[in-house]
């Protein structure tokens, strides 16, 4: 419990086992907002429009791996509210925190600090991270925190809604890649986890990450950034952020969907930054295969080059874990 950045991490300098080496450290270099990732309107997806929205999606997921959505349906009163208990939570006093922080892998429902491999890093990473699975949800949500009060009602609620988008746009990259409806339905989009990632002030951000570069292993990612700035992704040999727009959600394409479309479509590098003045809060879902899922590129994408052998997702994620998310890797 000691190790969370929370608790205390307030007027102290920055440790020695927080500054990464000088060629990973973001330095004081002024990053510029990216104005080029595609925001899309998905009002527009359901109607005439939707081939030109299906090839926007495409298009940004094949030069960035990202891009945001507006107009996708989730109410603006839910994010609210959810970003409202997702801060509560991180407020909370020591002991009650208490009860969800944990070392333990096989929990399921815990609170930690930096990463799964605190251990064994050579440097931390500047955050907490609250992080459970949604899905199947009358059996997640009884290992949810009970406080705040709200927490399992509000979180349920988001968790559903932002299946539902995730699945939505899916099918909107299915359509896209040439693929049957419905291609990543049942088990290649089954399991659903959240992170509620939390970066407390910092007394020196040129100095340290929130989140080490990394592309997300899964297939397809949905995030809440809130409205503070730190998220950044790697782009033509160069560090651009991403805008924190109102009631926008942020996509980006995770390992196992670059895989599918054999190279079609990447999965964009990123990083978190942080800043010496507000903490940030965000809220990540995850929509993954299931562990048992055999993942392999599409037949009809692969024509005359297949460039993924076939495997089970729950290999891929340990090695993934035992490389650090190390893409060049886990991808080779």
């Amino acid at each position: 419990m000691e190790k969370l950045v929370s608790s205390w991490s307030k007027n102290k300098p920055l440790p020695e086992s927080y500054i990464f080496p000088p060629e990973t450290r973001p330095g004081n270099l002024i990053v510029p907002t990216c104005k080029t990732i595609p925001v899309i309107d998905l009002c527009n997806a359901e109607g005439r429009n939707r081939t030109d929205i299906v090839q926007q999606i495409l298009k940004a997921s094949q030069e960035y791996g990202f891009f945001q959505v507006v107009n996708h349906g989730i109410s603006e009163n839910l994010m609210n509210e959810s970003m409202d208990v997702f801060n509560e939570l991180f407020e909370m006093p020591d002991e009650d925190k208490v009860i969800l922080y944990s070392e333990d892998p096989k929990k399921s429902c815990r609170l930690l600090t930096s990463s799964l491999n605190y251990d064994r890093e050579k440097v931390h990473q500047w955050r907490d991270n609250l992080r459970h699975p949604c899905h199947p949800l009358q059996d997640c949500i009884k290992h949810w925190p009970q406080k705040p009060i709200r927490y399992r009602e509000v979180v349920a609620a988001l968790s559903i809604e932002a299946k539902k988008l995730g699945l939505r746009i899916l099918e909107l990259v299915s359509e896209g890649l040439g693929l049957e409806s419905g291609y990543f339905g049942d088990k290649l989009s089954e399991a659903l986890h959240l992170f509620v990632n939390h970066y407390p002030p910092c007394p020196d951000p040129s100095l340290t990450l929130g989140i080490t570069k990394h592309c997300d292993p899964n297939l397809l990612t949905i995030l809440h950034q809130g409205d503070v700035r730190g998220l950044q992704i790697f782009n033509n040999e160069e560090w651009i952020g991403v805008e924190p727009l109102p009631n926008a959600f942020v996509v980006n394409i995770g390992n196992q969907l670059q895989i599918i479309s054999n190279n079609k479509l990447k999965s964009g590098e990123h990083r978190v930054v942080t800043n010496s003045r507000v903490a940030r809060t965000t809220a990540a879902f995850f929509i993954a295969p299931s562990e048992d899922s055999i993942i392999e590129p599409a037949i009809s994408l692969v024509g005359e080059a297949l460039v993924y052998r076939a495997f089970e997702y729950k290999d891929f994620l340990l090695d993934y874990l035992s490389h650090m998310g190390n893409n060049e890797v886990v991808l080779g």
